[in-house]
């Protein structure tokens, strides 16, 4: 009888496991694909959806405070969000730090001027099948994912820069 006890236990484990990983989302999404909603909170406390930038081009990147490369993309979103925030561009930036005072440290050091949210929880990124930071997703005005990029270095940019562009028009 304590056999079967454990492997009644053992199988419910297995199943419970089986419908985990079966109800999980497909990692790694690719351009064409529809942009999950995203679990974050802003910077104010409210919280964070796709769903309410609608009809704007997103750069949506991940980051954390221990992230290198990330202290280089900051300058340069904040210079892309200036340049075409006026034609529809909203980035927003989330923070995968386990604990917001890291990251309150990073932004003294490397300031933001676009969206900042925050995923303690560590949620979000799964959704997007990030791998690494920073990572970001340049996703439509249609709420399409138009392109993927890992990583930052100062020759991306304007690579990064022309599929904003792309982006940007077609949303016309």
């Amino acid at each position: 009888m304590k056999n079967d006890r454990r492997g009644t236990r053992l199988l419910a484990a297995v199943a419970w496991a089986l419908c985990s990983v079966l109800s999980l989302p497909a990692l790694a999404l690719e351009p064409g694909q529809r942009a999950p909603e995203i679990n974050a909170t802003a910077a104010g406390g409210q919280p964070l959806r796709l769903g309410s930038l609608k009809g704007q081009v997103v750069l949506l990147d991940f980051w954390a405070s221990w992230c290198g490369p990330c202290k280089k993309s900051f300058p340069w979103m904040n210079e892309m969000q200036a340049k075409y925030g006026p034609a529809g561009l909203r980035i927003v930036a989330i923070n995968l730090d386990e604990q917001r005072e890291a990251a309150d440290r990073f932004l003294a050091q490397v300031p933001a001027k676009f969206t900042v949210g925050f995923d303690t929880q560590g949620a979000t990124p799964g959704l997007f099948g990030v791998k690494g930071m920073p990572s970001s997703v340049l996703i439509g005005a249609n709420g399409f994912i138009d392109s993927v990029h890992a990583g930052f270095r100062d020759e991306d940019a304007a690579a990064l820069e022309k599929r904003i562009v792309q982006a940007l028009e077609a949303r016309r």
